[in-house]
């Protein structure tokens, strides 16, 4: 199963303004949705081409409310996440999944009583949140540490060349 992360932008509520939208309610029906991270959604799709299928229909919604969007497909790695643009690449077979880990954004994760944000609802005080992407290269099969603040976890997404020097 491949699951998908939209992380929303700062200035929407993402899963309040995809359900006001009849055509994401509509795409977005038949899955569970779940809150990974505070502004995320997160569902599970049953492959890769599934996933990017359904990022097409959402498109529009996500040019417009979406920060970043995540792809975990197993057949790749349990662990880490793939850009939309690598995860379209590997599908697509211009990208061998093998030899798509070498370059990375990689987000700190902090808890919610480590955020420095004023907001008082009940999501931004349980969930846990998202900070600035650190981009690295892989080398010698390691990760470089996330020094950019002190972060509780980090979250490691494969990118393709052309997004880490852009």
């Amino acid at each position: 199963m491949t699951r998908v992360c939209l992380l929303g932008t700062d200035d929407v509520a993402l899963r309040q303004t995809l359900r006001s939208h009849e055509t994401a309610r509509d795409a977005l029906w038949t899955y569970d949705l779940t809150d990974p991270y505070r502004n995320a959604v997160e569902v599970e799709t049953v492959s890769l081409g599934a996933a990017i299928s359904l990022l097409n229909d959402l498109n529009w919604y996500l040019v417009r409310y979406v920060a970043d969007t995540l792809l975990r497909e197993p057949s790749v790695s349990e662990t880490e996440w793939l850009s939309r643009e690598l995860a379209r690449d590997i599908r697509d077979g211009r990208i061998d999944p093998d030899e798509s880990d070498r370059y990375l954004k990689v987000y700190g994760v902090i808890d919610p009583d480590d955020s420095d944000s004023e907001e008082t609802s009940d999501e931004a005080n349980t969930a846990r949140r998202l900070v600035e992407p650190m981009y690295v290269t892989r080398t010698d099969g390691s990760i470089p540490t996330y020094d950019l603040r002190d972060v509780t976890d980090t979250v490691v997404v494969r990118v393709t060349e052309s997004e880490f020097s852009s």
